[in-house]
């Protein structure tokens, strides 16, 4: 499931590419279709993200609140393709730029959208200029495909939905004070405290392993065992490490002297990219002490730790 920074992303690359401009709103699965009916032909006036929530807003019409789920994906097209596609936008979970079958055979740039392929929730797409003898301008489009949820709210049910999470490490005014509150007085572990969504709104399984490692905090130390000071360490380095998700589109939780380059070591080699200490390495050597890391499941998913460098 994607975590907090790629929802984020997400929020954020689709305010680059079309907040303020007229959008075509179609559903072609017809799942969504009365609400992209509705929506067909206005401006999106904002996006917002909420840990694993992403909303978009239409004004008086309300906000399309989209949860991706296990399985879904926000994929962008542009037509003609942005100069250096991959570069400026970078491609990883639920992000992706047009593809090479977006130009016609003559290599002329299509000027509408491919048509949608597979089970397509919600397709956006700008609107080409009126003017027939403008200069050629950038296109945009994005499918949402599998979501676990896609439906269109008024203002009071989204912000509901926000009223339900706990605070998140990448909105500015998330006050850290309302998880503490619930996890100091907690027997759970603080790794399954810190799946919990009503807890803290964004960490997934590859932050929550991280960063009980980066503090070396066992993960099936109790909540109300954890000092002040160490919960404030976590969620400090919660925000550091989410905002540099953000950034760079992938996760990467080592610090500079733990890098491959640093240490001699050949680089991670995973679909989910980026370098990590414990995340899914379950059975090979710790990068700092040596010993097996270990994984066992906790409330469903898979957690990850090294028994020698996380035993407070």
């Amino acid at each position: 499931m994607p975590e907090g920074h790629t929802i984020h992303r997400l929020a954020r690359d689709c305010a680059e590419r079309f907040a303020g401009r007229d959008l075509a709103v179609s559903s072609p699965q017809g799942k969504f279709a009365d609400g992209a009916a509705l929506l067909d032909g206005s401006v999106l006036t904002g996006t917002d993200a909420h840990g694993k929530h992403l909303f978009l807003g239409f004004g008086p019409l309300g906000w399309v609140h989209i949860h991706l789920g296990l399985y879904g994906t926000f994929r962008f097209g542009a037509s003609p393709r942005e100069a250096g596609t991959g570069a400026g936008h970078p491609r990883g979970a639920g992000s992706q730029d047009a593809s090479p079958e977006d130009a016609l055979p003559d290599g002329e740039p299509a000027r509408v959208p491919p048509p949608p392929v597979g089970q397509v929730r919600l397709r956006l797409a700008t609107r080409p200029g009126k003017t027939p003898d403008a200069p050629p301008e950038t296109l945009y489009w994005a499918d949402l495909r599998g979501p676990t949820r896609c439906e269109l709210l008024t203002e009071p049910e989204k912000e509901a939905v926000s009223e339900r999470l706990g605070p998140d490490p990448l909105r500015a005014a998330s006050d850290p004070d309302a998880a503490w509150a619930r996890i100091s007085r907690s027997r759970t572990s603080v790794a399954a405290l810190l799946m919990d969504q009503k807890v803290v709104a964004g960490v997934g399984n590859v932050y929550r392993a991280e960063v009980l490692f980066r503090h070396g905090i066992d993960p099936y130390r109790a909540g109300r065992d954890l000092d002040r000071s160490e919960w404030e360490a976590l969620w400090a380095d919660l925000v550091a490490l989410m905002h540099e998700g953000v950034r760079n589109n992938r996760i990467d939780t080592v610090r500079d002297e733990h890098t491959p380059e640093a240490m001699g070591r050949p680089p991670r080699v995973d679909d989910h990219g980026g370098e990590v200490y414990v995340y899914r390495r379950a059975q090979q050597p710790c990068h700092l002490c040596g010993s097996e890391v270990r994984t066992a499941e906790l409330a469903g998913r898979n957690l990850f730790w090294c028994p020698s460098c996380q035993q407070s």
